[in-house]
């Protein structure tokens, strides 16, 4: 979930946009990152909520204190689902869950479903636990890794269904490249899926709804599940010319319906009343 009004945690390398790994060589790999790292400024109350209910719904995901890598060894296949969830519900992995309404929301109405939330900023994971812990819910846990590792890390078919609702939209046309959907993401969210599982996705970003098209429209593994037709700019725009759009040709792309699975939260009803468009997306695995 987008992070404009996040905990107002300080900066911890900027805009830096990727980290150092080495491959099998010894040869340094950069890695694109979909988020800026922040510090958390925890209040009392979330501190206690993560010393309270870390070491029921933290995974042990991450390769160390602070670090938002995933653990070498670490791996999620149906087995992993039943040791750390206590059943084989069908798995439900929402990336980027901001504060948690939605996914702890998604848990209260679905006891019939293991959720995953994931979450790279310590407000944001520890408020999911002071929610998921007054709620008593024992079909959720939270990973607090980079989703594009830990989607890797899922083995196939475990998953079924990804949610990816209004990631950050990275305006600045240099940075687009940071998205989160992208085509390397998009084959880790299908490596997870079972046959007939779905990627549902929604932004309230116009150009962000056509590098959704871009990436996902054209894949054969995909299959675009939407019922409703929108006009959007063929060219992309940035946070410093985001006023051309409108000018721009035009065509109409097909987009699904509100997920009525979905609930309303501060940020998406801001936004609505702002006069933002909200679209959403349903990629059914082929």
């Amino acid at each position: 979930m987008r992070h404009d009004e996040n905990d107002g945690g300080s900066m911890i390398d900027g805009v830096s946009g990727g980290s150092e790994r080495s491959d099998s060589g010894g040869r340094p790999v950069h890695r694109v990152l979909s988020f800026v790292r922040r510090s958390g400024r925890l209040d009392a109350r979330l501190r206690r909520a993560r010393e309270n209910y870390g070491s029921r719904y933290l995974l042990d995901a991450s390769a160390g204190a602070g670090s938002l890598d995933v653990r070498p060894g670490f791996s999620l296949g149906q087995s992993d689902v039943v040791r750390l969830w206590g059943s084989d519900r069908p798995l439900v992995v929402e990336i980027g869950t901001g504060q948690g309404e939605n996914v702890v929301a998604a848990a209260q109405r679905n006891p019939e479903t293991n959720f995953l939330a994931v979450e790279v900023y310590d407000p944001g994971v520890a408020h999911t636990m002071l929610l998921a812990g007054k709620s008593g819910l024992d079909n959720l846990r939270i990973a607090q890794v980079n989703a594009t590792d830990l989607m890797a890390a899922i083995a196939p078919g475990t998953v079924a269904e990804v949610w990816t609702f209004f990631p950050d939209p990275w305006p600045k046309m240099r940075h687009h490249k940071r998205r989160i959907v992208q085509p390397a993401f998009a084959d880790a969210v299908r490596g997870s899926l079972g046959e007939g599982g779905v990627w549902r996705l929604a932004t309230d970003i116009e150009d962000y709804a056509l590098h959704v098209h871009e990436v996902m429209d054209g894949r054969g593994d995909f299959l675009n599940q939407g019922t409703v037709t929108v006009s959007l700019p063929v060219e992309h725009v940035g946070k410093g010319n985001a006023q051309e759009a409108a000018s721009l040709p035009h065509a109409d792309f097909v987009e699904s319906e509100r997920f009525a699975g979905r609930v309303l939260t501060n940020f998406e009803r801001k936004g609505l009343r702002s006069g933002r468009v909200i679209h959403d997306f349903t990629y059914r695995a082929v």
